[in-house]
């Protein structure tokens, strides 16, 4: 276990492999490689083992949870906090997934909210959707402007 803190930066990383957060300003990466692939990224938090694994220039992102966030790259403004929540996110802005595999396959769908286990599981190109309780719109995978409760 290791722990840096950079003064100059901002820079926390702590973890097994704690090199993560690519040196850049104002990133916290707690967790083994947790934003290990970061090279530009800024204001990125990430807790859990493999948070933010991918990213690469992406900033403004919060991910919490083992494997959240894990192949973004230019995403931002995300937050997810479960297991495996926003897990295939690349590219997509502006979602909100919380809960164990909330939004998990969504690739490029963006500003959706999911709240529950597996809510908006299999969407990967559908935006604007509101998903909230477990399994809520778990079949959805491009459609867009749904709103699903319970």
């Amino acid at each position: 276990m290791s722990v840096s803190i950079n003064g100059t930066t901002g820079l926390i990383t702590a973890g097994a492999s704690s090199s993560g957060g690519g040196g850049v300003a104002s990133n916290t990466a707690l967790g083994s490689d947790a934003l290990q692939g970061n090279t530009t990224g800024a204001t990125n938090t990430a807790i859990g083992g493999q948070a933010l694994y991918s990213n690469t220039t992406a900033s403004e992102n919060t991910a919490i949870g083992y494997q959240a966030v894990y192949t973004n790259t230019t995403g931002f403004g995300l937050t997810a906090l479960g297991l495996y929540a926003l897990r295939n996110n690349t590219t997509a802005a502006y979602n909100t997934a919380v809960g164990y595999s909330a939004l998990q396959l969504n690739t490029t769908g963006a500003n959706n909210v999911s709240v529950g286990v597996s809510a908006l599981y299999t969407n990967t190109t559908g935006g604007n959707n509101t998903a909230i309780g477990r399994d809520a719109l778990i079949f959805n995978t491009t459609a867009s402007n749904n709103t699903a409760v319970g």
